[in-house]
């Protein structure tokens, strides 16, 4: 039912998570990631809580595996759950509950994770790992975006895809990049990658106007000075 790749920019320090699903608003329930940090995707039968306790425990310090551990430990239904996870160091984690849907796979490589269900062929997560891993000096975004791509080109979930996200936590404590297709009924995925072309080249200026406005340009709307 989902795919999703979460990934660290050893470069800059950058968390995010690209993925995308058969249900609606999968960027609502699904990727999370917090600067200096880690990040996390939680799918399968979502339980968005879980990624935000995996990230607490990051925060004190443990591991991504540390993390994962402590939280299904005796967690009720998480034979539903899958999670992955990557840490301030780059580690990786996951989890993959007997109850989970259809064909499913992982696969973890320098500085990410990737996980599926439903799949149409376990070579799916391999083949987004090498997508983000394809070019490490380009923004994390973009690679995230790659992998995504990769994973939809190695053959992606049994069925269709309707919607899918891409988020970025950098140095502030709200999202750089939090970008969504609720619902498409064709190519979320390329939907979201026109998406973040229009909005790379604003992305900066939107940050610039939450921490320091004097420096950001004008809106270019009525009344603008």
């Amino acid at each position: 039912m989902t795919f999703s790749i979460a990934g660290r920019c050893a470069r800059t320090g950058m968390f995010g998570v690209a993925i995308t699903t058969s249900s609606i608003c999968v960027g609502a329930r699904c990727p999370h990631a917090r600067a200096g940090v880690g990040a996390v995707a939680t799918q399968n039968v979502t339980d968005p809580h879980l990624a935000v306790l995996v990230l607490d425990a990051l925060q004190s310090g443990q591991s991504a595996s540390q993390a994962i551990a402590a939280v299904i430990k005796d967690r009720e239904h998480i034979d539903y759950r899958q999670l992955t996870a990557v840490d301030n160091k780059g580690e990786t984690a996951h989890f993959t509950g007997g109850q989970i849907l259809g064909t499913n796979a992982v696969s973890e490589a320098a500085n990410c994770v990737a996980a599926g269900n439903l799949l149409s062929t376990t070579n799916v997560p391999a083949a987004m790992t090498s997508g983000f891993n394809a070019n490490p000096a380009t923004h994390l975004a973009e690679r995230l975006l790659q992998g995504l791509e990769a994973g939809l080109e190695a053959g992606g979930e049994e069925g269709s895809v309707h919607s899918a996200a891409l988020y970025v936590a950098d140095k502030m404590p709200f999202a750089l990049i939090d970008l969504r297709v609720d619902w498409e009924d064709d190519g979320p995925v390329t939907k979201l990658r026109k998406l973040w072309k229009d909005y790379e080249p604003q992305m900066l200026d939107y940050l610039n106007r939450a921490i320091n406005p004097s420096v950001a340009p004008s809106y270019g709307v009525a009344g603008d000075l």
